[in-house]
């Protein structure tokens, strides 16, 4: 992650932190993360089979989101967090698995734009 990025990813993790939080939104956060995180890596291990030049930047996008994890995971979470993140990286694999070998077009075409929604939202919150 380049020098900016870092900078502006520690301001707004920054605020974010300094500002009161209840338990349950502090644990929304990490899980959304931890979500995002194992949704890009299927999605990248997805393209290492079909799209090899976008897997590159996809990459990038999860090391971004690794480093928002660990700057918001509290020690005693590891485990929980893991798990998120594999349930999250399995339905996110299972829903391009389901949108590339289905032989029913109406099917395979929800789960393609439930799995392109679930991306998007991931990388959304991240600086290009």
């Amino acid at each position: 992650m380049s020098g900016m990025r870092t900078y502006i990813h520690g301001a707004i993790l920054c605020l974010a932190l300094s500002a009161p939080a209840t338990m349950a939104q502090t644990t929304d956060t990490l899980r959304t993360f931890a979500n995002c995180a194992g949704r890009l890596s299927a999605v990248m291990e997805y393209q290492w089979m079909f799209d090899g030049d976008a897997s590159e930047q996809t990459k990038r996008q999860r090391a971004d989101v690794l480093d928002l994890l660990a700057a918001v995971m509290p020690p005693d979470m590891g485990r929980e967090v893991l798990h998120w993140r594999i349930s999250a990286k399995l339905a996110q694999s299972a829903l391009l698995t389901r949108a590339t070998f289905n032989d029913d077009p109406a099917d395979a075409a929800w789960a393609t734009r439930t799995a392109t929604r679930l991306t998007r939202e991931c990388t959304s919150f991240l600086l290009s």
